[in-house]
């Protein structure tokens, strides 16, 4: 009598890459913590971290694929954005208190593409404090919650295209592809400085990490209706996994 051999894929033999389209109020972390319990793998990681308010490309690292992890985070992103100026936030986002505001009623156009002109090209930038990012051990964001800011050592990032998509006051909307580390949102809030009147960005999206577009994204809601055959069929398997 011959075995029936069990094809069913298991925790153990699902490698590769799953990119997923990130939905706003969800964090990076729940993402993965999503795909390790409904999949059952024990290693989940991703390749650049997106603000819960974010949405778009989350190329997420499943089973071996994790040990890649530095090669693919380090690769360029692209991002669609909306700037609202008229209120300065402490997040640099819509999510965030407003800390300080200003009329915008007099800025006109050419002065708005002047200084985006400013931001293009190698920049240093000041971390934003909400963030991940350390400070004498303590997390940025944990500090910023207590109403403390700090010096933060600004870091070499570069803007390889700025480029307004469309004026329509007070919100402007603009594409942007940046070198890894790079904060829309603290860009939003230069600008907005520059400008004299304060500024936050009130959407983000990721349209492309690397090699991957957003074309290439799966739902949370396609990958909630996956089972491991499924996924199994669907991601990505690198070279010289």
């Amino acid at each position: 009598m011959n075995r029936t051999t069990n094809t069913k894929a298991t925790k153990s033999d699902i490698n590769g890459i799953l990119v997923v389209d990130k939905p706003s109020n969800m964090t990076s972390h729940d993402v993965v913590n999503y795909v390790r319990r409904h999949f059952k793998v024990k290693k989940v990681g991703h390749a650049g971290t997106l603000d819960p308010m974010a949405t778009g490309v989350l190329v997420m690292l499943i089973g071996k694929s994790t040990k890649l992890s530095e090669r693919f985070t380090r690769d360029d992103k692209e991002y669609e954005s909306t700037l609202t100026l008229g209120a300065r936030t402490v997040s640099g986002d819509k999510e965030g208190k407003v800390i300080s505001g200003g009329e915008w009623i007099d800025i006109d156009e050419a002065k708005i593409r002047s200084t985006f002109g400013l931001f293009e090209g190698e920049i240093m930038q000041v971390p934003p404090m909400v963030s991940a990012k350390s400070h004498k051990g303590k997390r940025l964001y944990k500090l910023a919650w207590r109403g403390v800011e700090v010096e933060r050592e600004p870091k070499k990032v570069n803007i390889k295209h700025l480029v307004i998509e469309k004026i329509d006051m007070p919100n402007i909307f603009f594409r942007m592809e940046c070198s890894k580390g790079t904060y829309v949102r603290q860009i939003c809030d230069d600008i907005g400085e520059k400008l004299g009147c304060g500024g936050h960005a009130s959407s983000v999206r990721r349209i492309r990490s690397g090699i991957f577009k957003i074309e290439d994204a799966r739902t949370m809601s396609e990958v909630k209706a996956m089972d491991a055959e499924s996924l199994k069929r669907t991601v990505i398997t690198p070279k010289n996994l």
